[in-house]
């Protein structure tokens, strides 16, 4: 077993060690419309559930909620920010701002077939822990999932507001068993040129 498993791990580690990052990373974020079109300060709207099938248990309706977001550090809904949350980092990663940061230390990771998409992969680390593993389709290369702190997200049904494209659609599946847990669909965005009056930093 051992003669199959070492020349696998081996080119795994020199994949890591030599793949250049940068072309990649060019080709995500053109996909989108390119770096100066991301998306950084916006209003969003949603619609969501917890649960493990795409519609809500029988006599239950989705959860909705309107937030104003400065990535990477800030989300408000209403007029309170949401302090110390993970999900301001998902948030972060879905819009691909995590790619431009400058404290964002990039490595390209081995191809994942999901759902039947060759994706290629990208590592980010140092502006975000642990690391987050992106998966780009191949052929459209657009964000189709992303790995981090148990869970993976895919993304879907992609729309254009203001020459950006986003994944409208997110499913949570944890990664031990595959099992989904949460449905999320964005129904409104808007981008911002600055926060709206009374908002204010913490």
């Amino acid at each position: 077993m051992l003669r199959f498993i070492l020349p696998l791990f081996f080119a795994t580690a020199v994949f890591a060690q030599t793949a250049d990052p940068k072309p990649l990373v060019e080709k995500a974020l053109s996909a989108v419309g390119g770096k100066d079109k991301l998306l950084k300060i916006f209003r969003i709207k949603e619609v969501f559930h917890f649960g493990s099938t795409p519609e809500p248990a029988e006599g239950k309706k989705p959860s909705t909620r309107e937030s104003i977001l400065d990535v990477p550090g800030f989300w408000w809904i209403g007029k309170k920010e949401r302090a110390v949350e993970p999900a301001k980092d998902d948030v972060w990663a879905w819009t691909l701002g995590i790619l431009v940061d400058e404290k964002s230390k990039i490595e390209a990771i081995a191809d994942l077939t999901d759902e039947g998409k060759v994706c290629f992969g990208l590592q980010v680390s140092g502006s975000v822990t642990p690391a987050m593993s992106f998966y780009f389709d191949k052929e459209t290369n657009l964000l189709k999932r992303l790995d981090w702190r148990g869970d993976f997200y895919r993304f879907s049904d992609w729309k254009e507001h203001d020459g950006v494209k986003y994944a409208s659609k997110t499913i949570i599946l944890k990664t031990k068993d595959n099992k989904p847990w949460f449905f999320h669909e964005v129904t409104e965005i808007e981008r911002l040129r600055a926060l709206p009056d009374g908002l204010t930093k913490p």
